[in-house]
């Protein structure tokens, strides 16, 4: 599991007692998740179902009188599915939506449009019915939908076709850019909101991008190569898993394998490891930031993206220290502001900029 609870929970302990009870709607077509849903939510008292649905169309018709804080929602349902019912959800009552889905592990990345319409986060459906399975999965489970309570969302408009537009990037003056020797490596950090964050910046490089671009994402268990395969759908740069052994190439996103950290060994080539979690995560955005800095020195482009906790704001530290480049998503355009807030208070953030203005400052800061 990749989350810091320890951390999560110390954030959330000081807002619990000035909070509301977090009213969740299930919708799931199968009477066993919804069962066993309930179940592991139950443990948690400040968590009400505030209703259950079959399908999204079932779902829609109850939104106006729960007034849910957070949905979570199935994919594949029928009379209308998790993505139909995510785009109403967004263009007539915007709420935050957790998908809690088997379709990724499964081996299909569409759960990901759910994202592009608007969703919030992933969650493995969980299988079977054993006890000891709802313990070990619901922690995860809770505090997502507690850190997607105090998520504001807008209203989205309806489309005939799902997708984020690649972004039209306007680079920072060069004179932000020059003070900076030229970058050899882009390494980005992302937690709760990432996936989409992500896919607007990869998005808005351009296939020739001169520099490896290295991503560090927590995302649930099963997820991650379906992310792969969705960023890799939609990308102009080839996107993949790194490997261990192998060295990092211009043109090219890489991700840590599943439930791994992602470094460097001494030759520069990719370290992948299943060592501890560092700070509560696996993988960790700072170990792998202070690895290309430990390899690459200041040639070295860091960002910070939307998430909750601290993880990556060492690490940006570490490459600001070493005189690279340091970028932190701005709170406004941040679906959760905890790591980016952690890295400016830190003093690792150079810049603090909008996510749009993101991939325009890469192509900038590497093209010269």
């Amino acid at each position: 599991m990749n989350f810091q609870s320890e951390d999560f929970n110390a954030q959330f302990a000081t807002r619990r007692s000035r909070s509301k009870t977090i009213k969740v709607l299930l919708v799931d077509d199968s009477p066993l998740a919804l069962t066993i849903l309930k179940r592991m939510l139950s443990s948690s008292p400040d968590i009400e179902i505030a209703g259950t649905a079959g399908n999204g169309k079932k779902a829609l018709e109850l939104l106006p009188g729960l007034h849910p804080t957070v949905i979570c929602t199935d994919f594949h349902m029928p009379v209308m599915d998790g993505l139909e019912f995510t785009r109403e959800v967004m263009a007539q009552h915007p709420t935050p939506i957790l998908v809690v889905s088997v379709s990724v592990q499964d081996g299909s990345a569409n759960v990901f449009e759910l994202l592009e319409a608007g969703a919030l986060d992933v969650f493995p459906k969980p299988r079977g019915g054993l006890a000891s399975e709802f313990s070990r999965a619901a922690p995860e489970l809770i505090q997502k939908i507690r850190i997607l309570a105090g998520v504001r969302v807008f209203r989205k408009a309806r489309r005939e076709t799902v997708g984020i537009a690649a972004p039209n990037p306007e680079p920072e003056p060069e004179a932000a850019v020059r003070m900076y020797p030229p970058p050899r490596i882009v390494v980005i950090g992302a937690s709760t909101g990432g996936p989409n964050a992500l896919h607007t910046i990869v998005s808005g490089l351009p296939a020739d991008f001169p520099v490896p671009v290295v991503c560090v994402q927590h995302i649930s268990d099963g997820f991650m190569a379906g992310l792969v395969e969705w960023l890799a759908s939609q990308s102009k740069l080839r996107v993949e898993l790194a490997r261990s052994g192998e060295s990092p190439l211009p043109g090219r996103v890489y991700f840590p394998a599943e439930g791994a950290h992602l470094t460097f060994d001494d030759e520069g080539k990719f370290l992948t490891t299943m060592e501890p979690p560092f700070e509560g995560h696996r993988p960790s955005i700072t170990l792998t930031m202070r690895s290309v800095v430990h390899h690459y020195g200041n040639a070295v482009v860091g960002v910070l993206l939307t998430g909750m906790g601290k993880d990556g704001a060492e690490g940006l530290l570490s490459i600001q220290k070493a005189g690279g480049l340091t970028v932190a998503q701005d709170e406004e355009s941040s679906i959760v502001f905890g790591m980016p807030r952690q890295a400016i208070e830190l003093g690792a953030a150079r810049h603090v900029i909008p996510l749009d203005k993101v991939a325009g400052l890469l192509i900038q800061a590497c093209g010269r």
